[in-house]
């Protein structure tokens, strides 16, 4: 269970910091259009487009790596307060009960859209650029395929931590701006005035 673990956390982490990078794209893109459209005053028919295209290629492909750090959004209200594994329990129940259904119905339909958009070369009606987007509809099916994987490595989680009694550590590479300032705040600091 551990070595499968490692493996989907460091797939979902490589995709994951991969199409990161497309965040800096859609900054020079979009900025491109602005500039263009408001100093040359001369828009582009595709801006549009491709932001709408990148930003959602984002956010798919960014959503196993979110997974398998641990940082979705969940109400922690009640949750914290219970035993590791009662927490474990319920979120290996919630994984099988919705987190799979949603995850294979997101396959399945994606591959029935993507498909579909691939022997027809669809377009986007959206600009007069006929940007192509079934390469898009792509990233649906992939998305899926990577939620799945990392999905069962939450649930191997789930089942170590209701053996254990512990959560298995997930990989820190990102720290939420707040923590820093909560541990700047309270580490005793260098610095002659802070004395």
């Amino acid at each position: 269970m551990l070595g499968y673990i490692k493996f989907a956390d460091a797939l979902s982490a490589a995709f994951g910091k991969v199409f990161g990078w497309l965040i800096v794209l859609m900054t020079f893109g979009v900025s491109y259009e602005v500039f263009v459209r408001y100093v040359l005053g001369s828009p582009t028919p595709w801006a549009l487009d491709i932001s709408f295209i990148m930003y959602g290629t984002l956010f798919m492909l960014g959503g196993a790596y979110t997974l398998s750090r641990g940082g979705h959004v969940r109400g922690d209200f009640l949750y914290r307060l219970w035993p590791v594994r009662v927490q474990a329990a319920v979120d290996g129940l919630l994984y099988i009960l919705f987190f799979f259904p949603g995850v294979f119905a997101l396959i399945f339909a994606g591959w029935k859209y993507a498909s579909r958009s691939w022997q027809y070369g669809e377009v986007s009606v959206n600009s007069p650029a006929g940007v192509p987007i079934y390469q898009f509809k792509t990233v649906i099916v992939v998305a899926g395929v990577l939620l799945a994987i990392q999905g069962v490595a939450q649930v191997f989680r789930c089942i170590l931590a209701m053996r254990d009694g512990v959560w298995l550590a997930a990989a820190e590479d990102v720290e939420e701006t707040e923590q820093l300032l909560m541990k700047q705040m309270t580490a005793p600091s260098d610095h002659p005035d802070m004395k």
